[in-house]
């Protein structure tokens, strides 16, 4: 068995939709990025790459490519875990947002992350935390995830 970490921080712009673990949120801006944004799918990938050994989610997936322009998180995840080539045990991801609230989406990005990883979603843990007037407070998402993997 093997453990990675991944970390991802987006900051917020407008005129964009809000995406957390594949799941539209409700909010009035969304995740700067060339991708669609997703703070936490990108902390899940660089963490299941980690663990795997093979770097992170810039050597596949570089933000000058145009093939990647706007594409779904969850797209990027599933590349992933082809590369990876490995079981997911669990994973356990901390969200660190002042808003939205995220707590009653939950379930949905669990379910969500579940099914691309292949595991039953008791094994994906979401929690989130404000930053306490820290400066990300309003200015972005930041996420943390762990991974265990088996070769």
């Amino acid at each position: 068995m093997k453990v990675g970490i991944g970390f991802d921080v987006h900051p917020f712009v407008k005129a964009r939709p809000l995406y957390l673990g594949g799941v539209k949120i409700k909010c009035d801006r969304g995740l700067k990025g060339h991708s669609d944004g997703d703070a936490l799918i990108h902390s899940i990938i660089d963490a299941v790459l980690g663990a795997s050994g093979k770097g992170d989610k810039g050597k596949y997936f570089p933000d000058t490519d145009p093939e990647y322009k706007d594409i779904s998180s969850s797209e990027l995840l599933n590349q992933a875990l082809k590369i990876a080539k490995a079981q997911i045990i669990n994973i356990d991801c901390i969200v660190f947002c002042e808003k939205p609230k995220i707590s009653v989406y939950y379930e949905k990005m669990k379910k969500n992350i579940a099914g691309i990883l292949k595991i039953d979603k008791n094994l994906v843990s979401i929690k989130a935390t404000r930053p306490e007037g820290l400066s990300l407070k309003e200015d972005g998402i930041a996420c943390f995830c762990a991974c265990l993997i088996e070769n």
